[in-house]
């Protein structure tokens, strides 16, 4: 069982392990050893999550959701499989918390009388830098 918040919490069957063998640096112990981990998160049949939280969950995730609703979090930072583990789970707990906080709604506002001027003065030397990239002529060279 993993605790997110007072009200929220993932219970064991919505997650699944699975141990495999880490790449890069380790020598001879990494072609034997299985310590990198793959949390998989079964986040849309998930029954603690509200649905918004899974939109956003869905939308921070990006390509670690599956098409079948899964969250999968790999971690192959450690030679420990336990501490492998503990991180990927962290990053779940964290993922999650950050899915919980509503995005503020933007508050439209007026652009200010000062901010309209300097973007038509901006324009406006703009324009006549281009004007001056004009064709030469013969005779002025």
């Amino acid at each position: 069982m993993l605790k997110i918040n007072d009200r929220i919490t993932i219970e064991d069957w919505e997650l699944t392990e699975q141990f495999v063998r880490a790449s890069g640096p380790g020598g001879q112990n990494v072609n034997k050893v299985a310590s990198a981990v793959e949390l998989r998160f079964e986040a849309e049949r998930s029954p603690n999550l509200p649905d918004p939280v899974k939109r956003r969950l869905k939308r921070l995730a990006g390509r670690r959701w599956t098409k079948e609703g899964a969250l999968i979090i790999q971690c192959d930072e450690t030679r420990h499989q336990a501490r492998n583990r503990d991180i990927a789970r962290e990053r779940l707990a964290e993922l999650i918390t950050r899915a919980l906080e509503a995005p503020k709604r933007r508050i439209a506002t007026r652009p200010t009388l000062g901010s309209k001027k300097r973007r038509l003065k901006a324009k406006k030397v703009r324009g006549e830098v281009k004007s001056l990239r004009g064709s030469v002529t013969p005779g002025e060279e």
